[in-house]
């Protein structure tokens, strides 16, 4: 990577519509089964929302990040606030509503694996009159949107095709996974979801590589340029229309698998703004993702950029990896997206 990719000179910016939560997480050596209670080991309270995470992870990735979503009038609201712009997110269309903001009730056990609830609440009071002011000060900078399915659908789908309109590369998480209107995906540049998203959304069980990439054509047939999946320990598959390439995992340590998936997409987000093509965006994404899931919490457990191109570069001094990863049936992922 280049010091101008690096430090975004003479790149886009990515805009962020999605939700903004204050997460309070447990941790405890195991699960309660229902009507059980357990002693847990500690406790957390921070910024989180999927939307946030997202923003915090571009904008530790190196790229000007700027946020769409809105926040409660309560206690956790400077929490939130402040942890965006710690890590140097635009927050200037962040919008205080009354009330309380989002909330995500999240349980960890000694594995690293995590179940969570999510209450909506401030990020419900998303517009379009919000969304239309951000792409109007922001949408000429802006190279990239990446959103989630934690705000209204309704929100989500009307972003997306101001996005597309714009022509800014539209990377879509789709979580928590939902049934949604089959005419969005020819206006999705990168469909991002796990095994356990695709399988719900494509109602294919995703268990290994063929049926991860049967998923992934089921996107591309319905008109999404690139599927995504993801595969936690074994890595990543992206299939487009004519190829499919295969990104291994980077080896870690799980403690805390929250926000795993979206520092993956803030890097994806961040390093194709940048200018990085799209090869090397979801290498770094990936080392991302590696090293998120060795810290506790969400936001804070995403990494700085130094710490994410150190590891990818360790990994392929001793793997003998190529900057490109293994594209050896890639032809269509090694152009730009946007």
């Amino acid at each position: 990577m280049t010091q101008t990719q690096a430090s975004g000179t003479g790149s886009g910016s990515v805009l962020i519509v999605g939700s903004v939560t204050a997460d309070l997480t447990t941790f405890s050596s195991r699960l309660p089964a229902r009507g059980e209670t357990v002693l847990g080991d500690d406790f957390t309270l921070v910024l989180g929302g999927k939307g946030a995470n997202q923003a915090v992870a571009a904008g530790l990735a190196g790229a000007r990040t700027a946020m769409v979503a809105c926040v409660g009038t309560d206690l956790f609201s400077d929490l939130v606030r402040d942890g965006l712009r710690d890590a140097g997110v635009n927050t200037g269309h962040v919008r205080s509503v009354p009330g309380p903001t989002g909330i995500a009730h999240i349980r960890v056990d000694a594995s690293g694996e995590n179940d969570i609830v999510m209450v909506p609440l401030a990020n419900a009071a998303l517009s379009e009159a919000q969304i239309d002011t951000a792409f109007d000060e922001l949408g000429a900078d802006a190279r990239v949107l990446l959103t989630q399915l934690e705000t209204p659908w309704a929100l989500t789908q009307y972003a997306i095709r101001r996005a597309h309109d714009l022509g800014l590369t539209v990377v879509l998480d789709p979580a928590p996974a939902a049934t949604l209107d089959e005419g969005i995906w020819p206006l999705v540049d990168i469909v991002t979801p796990n095994e356990t998203e695709a399988g719900i959304l494509t109602g294919i069980s995703v268990t290994d590589d063929e049926s991860a990439v049967a998923a992934g054509r089921w996107f591309t047939e319905r008109g999404a340029r690139h599927a995504l999946v993801t595969l936690a320990a074994a890595g990543a598959v992206l299939v487009t229309a004519d190829d499919v390439v295969r990104f291994p995992a980077i080896p870690a340590t799980a403690v805390d698998t929250t926000a795993a998936g979206d520092a993956f997409a803030g890097y994806l987000g961040a390093s194709l703004a940048l200018g990085l093509d799209l090869p090397e965006a979801i290498a770094r994404a990936v080392s991302a993702g590696s090293l998120t899931v060795t810290k506790r919490g969400a936001s804070p457990s995403l990494p700085h950029r130094d710490e994410v191109d150190a590891l990818l570069a360790a990994h392929r001094s001793a793997t003998g990896t190529t900057p490109t990863g293994n594209t050896a049936k890639d032809t269509t992922a090694k152009e730009s997206v946007s």
